[in-house]
């Protein structure tokens, strides 16, 4: 298949012009008499047609101006005011006649001293409109263009004001300018064809144009490709490279090199996205946020402005994923994004940098004159404030809070790597603090941190080194101070720092998620222990209470595997009691009452720890699928000294017995708390006076 190369669009474009050329002077030497005759016509209609626009607008306007000032004179019948008025009208150019008359149409004036034709009524052809017309009227016969204007003072109707203007003169002017537009137009002619033969002149030029021509379609797209080539070499994807809608090689060529470097910059806009931003929710990531923090502590050395870094991580967000999934985990991370982003935009100031570093952790780098320390407090707060709000997903509000460590530069540390993990050891510390605050960073937090790192890794496999072992404090029913069961504890003998606080330890499993390997393990030993003592010593009546960790309800795995210790052991489910704190059923009711009422269908007890120190009171009685409370100690250890103490336990054994729920008080450390107890109806109790916490060994002899 030939090509229509650049030889023979060259060879075509010169014969085109060529024929172009003569074709346009032969048009041009046939239509220049017709062109004439009908400019000449277009010009005379146009010009009549403007001729009369302007006189309708200016008698329009002259007989609106003599009806204004004819109103006076005429209401007192001054005919030689009216008389003035229309003298200096009438003497301008082209004005045929001035005519005021009366409402009826009786002539008052004519303009002329004897007043000729006064009081005759007006029958021309234009009376009638001109006395009828409530406004401004025009009307004209071809000879004369009559305006006619009421005049009126107030809403009456005084008479009328006519102008005739004659028409004649304006078409004698009419006439001589269309002469004059005839020579102009002549003399047009002429000049143009003049211009023809300059044209035909520049068909000898045009051998040399063809020249420039290709310079212009071949070497020069050539020259900005190799350009655009070198850019793209040198790094610069986004070099411009020109568009071409040519058919031709150079244009296919050219269409290609700008798809390929379109194509490149796009892939290399991809891959810095990519680099830099977080794919969730589109801020940047830890990579671009560590290139832009070196670059901001190298700034701000030597000047005035300092940094602070505020690490925000989401509070109990991995009960999202694992109750509701991963697609609302995300949603749930998108919209604390944007939360976070519209305060850190309001208040953050200028050069407020926000990012997620993954997960459910975003960081923010602040930068300031002013005081530092204050800038990032205010804001930290209004974070923790905003963030506690709740968030509608799928319908449903999910609570959730932030907890925010905050590190200052250059106080806290001089490179960027120790600054950014100052900023985590304080978000932990917030975390430790109960979630839901803020905490600045100081040299004490590293110690702390330390020391919890290291006890989380000792932890890690203290139970297969059998570092970590149960004891039983006993429970006895008050009625008769038998023994009934007893509540499996948790305690650590630490190889080097000896026996370890359980509030110390168990919090560390809990918030490294450790507990979820612990939890079993405990249960599936309290289980044991039980089935030894019925076995051996002849308990087959007591009950054995294991607690169970908030971690261990969002889960969600709780029921299977009670159901899988109990079938190992063999024990019977009515002998196992499960005791959850109150706080950790608040915020996910509807799921926690569904998987404590599988529990109770197998047969498991469950009880309710710590009651009374929660958010909701009694109200859970109501609502949750329970078979005890435990009477929290604090409430215990004054009933004696304290009537309102008193109070609330003798109301909280009667509210419970009125639901046919069992009440148990911990913390019985006197023989008047236990008499006291006995006299107010507590079914079961437990402390340091009816027994302390002690081995499997120590309980078995008790039992027997």
């Amino acid at each position: 298949m030939m090509r229509y190369g650049l030889y023979a669009r060259s060879v075509t474009v010169l014969l085109a012009a060529m024929l172009i050329t003569l074709a346009v002077v032969v048009l041009i030497l046939q239509r220049q008499g017709e062109m004439r005759e009908e400019m000449l016509a277009h010009s005379r209609d146009s010009l009549h047609q403007l001729v009369q626009d302007r006189l309708r607008e200016y008698g329009e306007g002259q007989a609106r101006r003599l009806a204004e000032s004819l109103v006076n004179p005429l209401y007192y019948f001054d005919l030689d005011a009216i008389g003035s008025s229309i003298a200096d009208v009438q003497s301008q150019p082209n004005v045929d006649y001035v005519l005021v008359y009366s409402a009826g149409g009786d002539v008052i004036h004519d303009g002329s001293r004897d007043i000729a034709t006064y009081g005759r009524a007006m029958d021309d052809a234009f009376a009638h409109d001109a006395i009828s017309t409530e406004g401004v009227r025009v009307q004209s016969d071809g000879r004369v263009l009559d305006v006619a204007a009421p005049i009126r003072i107030g809403e009456e109707r005084l008479g009328g004001v006519r102008i005739g203007y004659s028409l004649e003169a304006l078409r004698r002017d009419e006439n001589n300018v269309s002469v004059e537009l005839r020579k102009s137009l002549q003399e047009i002619g002429q000049r143009h064809l003049q211009w023809v033969v300059w044209l035909l002149a520049a068909l000898v030029a045009l051998g040399i144009a063809m020249s420039l021509i290709v310079q212009r379609a071949l070497v020069r797209p050539i020259r900005q490709l190799a350009d655009a080539a070198r850019e793209i070499e040198a790094g610069n994807y986004g070099a411009e490279v020109p568009a071409s809608r040519r058919n031709d090689e150079v244009g296919e060529l050219m269409r290609g090199f700008r798809r390929m470097g379109e194509s490149i910059a796009r892939h290399d806009r991809d891959i810095r996205r990519m680099a830099y931003n977080d794919p969730l929710t589109g801020l940047a990531n830890r990579l671009a946020f560590r290139e832009i923090l070196d670059a901001r502590m190298l700034q701000s050395q030597g000047a005035a402005r300092r940094l602070a870094l505020l690490f925000a991580d989401v509070d109990d967000f991995k009960r999202i994923n694992d109750t509701l999934g991963h697609d609302v985990g995300d949603e749930v991370l998108v919209q604390f994004g944007s939360r976070i982003r519209g305060i850190v935009e309001r208040y953050g100031g200028d050069g407020a940098l926000l990012a997620r570093f993954g997960g459910d952790e975003f960081v923010i780098l602040l930068e300031s004159t002013d005081d530092i320390r204050e800038v990032s407090s205010r804001l930290a707060g209004l974070l923790v404030d905003e963030l506690r709000r709740p968030i509608l997903v799928e319908g449903r509000q999910v609570f959730l809070g932030v907890s925010v460590g905050v590190t200052l530069f250059p106080e806290d540390a001089s490179g960027a790597t120790m600054l950014m993990k100052n900023g985590d050891i304080a978000m932990y510390q917030a975390k430790v603090a109960g979630k839901g605050c803020y905490r600045f960073y100081s040299r004490a937090m590293d110690q702390a941190v330390e020391r919890r790192v290291r006890m989380e890794q000792d932890l890690r496999g203290a139970w297969e080194r059998g570092e970590l072992s149960l004891v039983y404090q006993p429970v006895f029913r008050v009625a008769d101070n038998r023994l009934v069961g007893a509540e499996a504890l948790l305690r650590w003998h630490h190889p080097t720092q000896g026996m370890v606080a359980p509030s110390v330890f168990i919090d560390v499993a809990e918030q490294s998620g450790l507990i979820e390997t612990l939890g079993p393990s405990v249960l599936r030993a309290a289980c044991r222990d039980a089935m030894r003592w019925q076995r051996d010593f002849g308990g087959a009546d007591l009950f054995v209470a294991v607690n169970v960790s908030p971690r261990q309800l969002r889960t969600g795995d709780l029921a299977r595997q009670v159901e899988e210790v109990l079938r190992e052991t063999t024990m019977a489910p009515e002998r196992l009691h499960i005791e959850l704190t109150e706080t950790a059923v608040i915020g996910d009711e509807l799921r926690i009452s569904s998987l404590l009422a599988r529990l109770r269908e197998s047969g498991v007890k469950v009880w309710l720890d710590d009651f009374g120190t929660g958010f909701s009171g009694l109200s859970h009685l109501r609502r949750m699928p329970i078979d005890g409370v435990k009477i929290d100690r604090s409430f215990i250890a004054d009933v004696l000294r304290d009537p309102d103490d008193l109070a609330l336990t003798t109301a909280i054994i009667a509210m419970a017995h009125s639901l046919g729920i069992t009440v148990v008080a911990e913390g019985v450390e006197q023989e008047g708390q236990f008499d006291l107890l006995r006299e107010r109806g507590c079914d079961l109790a437990q402390g340091y006076w009816l027994g302390h916490p002690m081995s499997p060994q120590e309980l078995a002899r008790l039992i027997a």
